[in-house]
């Protein structure tokens, strides 16, 4: 399996911190970094920092929103960092939530599969060098009744891989028809019928290789003697993902927990959520919801969960490390790596 890490998020960051941290993945041959965007640092300009403070380490968006940025600015900025890295830039792209879209963008979350298709096929004609000549639901280029003409950007054709940050069941099937890679969320190799099922579901009506997909999700790597201590601490993260990433009708997260079998527990935790009832919402959630959603315990215990995700067709494993310090974080990096590595 492949191995990557992650920056940004919900926060900002210290950049000497995280140039420090993919800096020491890049040495200990970490194959990408994914840069996160939510609503503080955008996914763009850390990759384009980190290209030039790294060599050989793959950057990738995850995700750059499609609604923050017309189809053709999103193809530039792509061959922007495609160039600026020498080659080493893959496109994450995803549709976001209706808070952030509809409360931060000001854009109507609607139809978000077919914006994200339309995305993805002006992306691959900008790609290719072709004029963009587009005719769809939300997008049509040149807009007619004007001056316009089709335009092609002056920059020469690349191959950039597209992956896709997706979650609903149609939209995993669009991921396995048309992407090069999924970017997962939510995911346990205890229920890949979930999520992982639908990704391959797709690949095989589009009549493709299910193995051409790379199969990228998180895991949350915490490794101690005190497992229960270790559990409670990543109780929060559940929580948050329950209550915060989305509205009441709809949160593709809590959809993810309730198709692995616990729909009753996402909605107790996002009930208490809304109501303002944080510690409790944290406190409702069960152990299995962390721990068959992450690698926790001793070194021998995260290794065998780790293999549980290479057997189910996980290809790309993308290590969430949390520690005091960087020193704690690179330290427990290098441990995850080997241990990922052994498999």
């Amino acid at each position: 399996m492949k191995i990557s890490v992650g920056i940004g998020g919900y926060t900002t960051g210290d950049t000497r911190e995280m140039e420090a941290y993919v800096g020491a993945a890049d040495q200990l041959g970490v194959d990408s970094v994914w840069s996160a965007e939510a609503w503080a640092h955008d996914a763009v300009t850390s990759l384009a920092y980190l290209a030039a403070t790294t060599k050989r380490i793959k950057l990738g968006s995850g995700i750059m929103q499609i609604s923050a940025r017309v189809p053709s600015m999103t193809a530039m900025t792509a061959m922007s960092l495609h160039d600026l890295s020498g080659g080493r830039f893959m496109l994450g792209l995803g549709a976001s939530g209706p808070q952030v879209v509809e409360g931060l963008q000001g854009v109507p979350y609607r139809a978000p599969l077919t914006r994200l298709k339309e995305t993805v096929e002006i992306c691959r004609m900008a790609f290719a060098g072709d004029k963009l000549r587009y005719d769809g639901k939300h997008h049509i280029l040149p807009r007619p009744g004007g001056e316009a003409k089709p335009m092609r950007l002056g920059t020469k054709p690349a191959d950039i891989p597209i992956y896709l940050a997706t979650l609903g069941p149609k939209s995993l099937e669009y991921t396995g028809a048309a992407a090069d890679g999924w970017l997962g969320h939510s995911f346990s190799p205890d229920h890949p019928e979930a999520l992982i099922d639908f990704v391959f579901a797709g690949a095989a009506k589009a009549g493709r290789d299910p193995r051409e997909i790379d199969i990228w999700v998180p895991v949350g790597i915490l490794v101690g003697e005190n497992v229960e201590e270790l559990i409670a601490s990543r109780k929060p993260e559940i929580a948050f993902s329950c209550g915060a990433m989305g509205s009441a009708d709809t949160n593709f997260y809590l959809d993810a927990y309730a198709r692995a079998g616990y729909a009753d527990d996402a909605k107790a935790i996002q009930r208490l959520w809304f109501e303002g009832k944080r510690k409790e919402a944290v406190a409702r959630v069960p152990d299995a919801m962390v721990t068959e959603f992450a690698a926790i315990g001793t070194a021998e215990m995260v290794a065998e969960r780790l293999q549980k995700y290479r057997d189910v067709g996980v290809t790309t494993l993308s290590l969430r490390i949390e520690g005091k310090t960087l020193s704690d974080r690179i330290a427990l990096l290098e441990q995850a790596v080997d241990l990922v590595r052994a498999l």
